[in-house]
Order: structure tokens, then sequence, then C-alpha cells
């Protein structure tokens, strides 16, 4: 159950685009064609994918206080937090090259329409966001992490994808003169960003029901230990 509420909630109600705005360069860059942004969005995927568990081991066996212990005892006093930034940009950066190799192996054409926003995924904000909120989120096990790099990843690919396939048909469209281009863009990306905020209700209304009902619950236990209080007192006063 808390996979699945983490995928959806990674997705929909903490999107990176849409909750966080993190990521808008590539976002209003390369949204201009639906394949292109199918590209873009299946890279970003996959370096999320990665980076979030491995910088999750990192931070719970390297950077984390006592981190260390598992080298001795006369580690366990080690703090390398101070070390998060440089290790996890490392991370991406080195998953970035990967993907960046690949793709121009494999799609040429890919690699041409991505031009200079494929190396720029490793100073892509979204990316790092993502490290960065495992960590504060204090993620327990790496299955999670795991979890949280790749719903990450689809609410930025869905994101992209949405704002690139709305772009190419309003292109057609009769929009204002001052609000072509970029205006329209921001415009559309704040109704979608409340259109998937929306979703917040959908998730969280069963939380809501398991606290009322631990609640009720609870009410129902406090009273019948008060009256069973009251019926031993009872039988105590007819006794004596």
């Amino acid at each position: 159950m808390e996979h699945i509420e983490l995928f959806f909630k990674s997705i929909f109600i903490d999107n990176m685009v849409f909750a966080t705005f993190l990521g808008m360069c590539s976002y209003l860059a390369v949204s201009k064609k639906v394949s292109t942004a199918v590209g873009l969005g299946a890279a970003v995927i996959f370096v999320l994918a990665v980076t979030v568990p491995v910088n999750w081991l990192l931070d719970q066996y390297i950077l984390q206080p006592g981190a260390l212990q598992w080298l001795g005892a006369e580690y366990a006093d080690y703090d390398l937090s101070f070390l998060s930034f440089i290790m996890f940009i490392a991370t991406i950066a080195t998953m970035v090259q990967l993907v960046e190799i690949v793709v121009e192996k494999f799609s040429p054409s890919l690699y041409n329409s991505l031009g200079i926003f494929l190396p720029l995924i490793a100073v892509n904000c979204a990316i790092l966001g993502g490290s960065l909120f495992m960590q504060s989120r204090e993620i327990e096990t790496i299955g999670l992490a795991l979890n949280y790099g790749v719903s990450s990843g689809i609410g930025w690919f869905l994101a992209i994808l949405a704002i690139a396939a709305i772009r190419e048909k309003i292109r057609y469209s009769n929009v204002p003169a001052p609000l072509r281009g970029l205006g329209i863009t921001f415009i559309i990306t704040g109704l979608m960003a409340i259109g998937f905020m929306s979703f917040g209700g959908m998730l969280t209304g069963g939380d809501d029901e398991a606290k009322q009902e631990e609640t009720t619950t609870a009410k129902v236990e406090q009273a019948k230990k008060a009256e069973d209080n009251k019926l031993a007192e009872n039988t105590t006063t007819i006794n004596e």
C-alpha cells in the first residue's frame, strides 16, 4: 500500500513540474514536438530511476552521521553529510553521460533534436531534486527509493508530453498576439498544475478515513473501559 501511495502521489500531487516547478528550462524548450518530448522524458525517467536508488545507498552507507559504522567502530562518529551535493551530482553526471552515449549511438536523429538539452540533464534541477527530496522524505528502503525515482520521472514525462501535444495543436489556433509563445504556455502549465493537484483529495481521502476509524475505535475502547470501571465500582459497593 505504501508503494502504491508513493507512486501516485509522486506522479500527480508532488509532480516535479506542476508542484515544485523543477526542470522548467527543459520543459519549456524541448516541448515543441511530441517526438522530442518523448525522447527527453524517457531519458529523465531512466536517469531518475538509476540515480535516486544509487544516491539512497550513498546516503545510507556513506553520507549520514554514523553511516560508516559498517567499516568499524572507530568510524561511527564520522559525518560526511556535507558531501551530499557533490556525491549526488557526480552520480547524476555519470548516468547522463551514459544516456548521451547510448542515444547518440542508437538514435542520432533524436540526439540531434535534443541538442544541448540532453547533456543538460546533468544540471536539470528535477534530477537533483529527486535525490534531495528522497533524502528529506527519509525514505527507508531502496525499493521505495526506486519507486520514488521511477514515479517522479513518469510525472515529469507526463508533464512534458502533455504540454508538447497541446503546443502542437495551438500552433494552428488563433491565440491572441500578446500571449503567443511562452505566454500561453505558462497559462496552460498553470491550468494543468491545478488539474494535477486536484488529485490530492482522492489520494489523501483514505488516510482521513483511516484516522477517523482509529479515533472512533479509541473512543469506543475508552467508553468500554469507563463502563467496566463503573460496573466494578458498583459491584464493590454492593458487596460492602
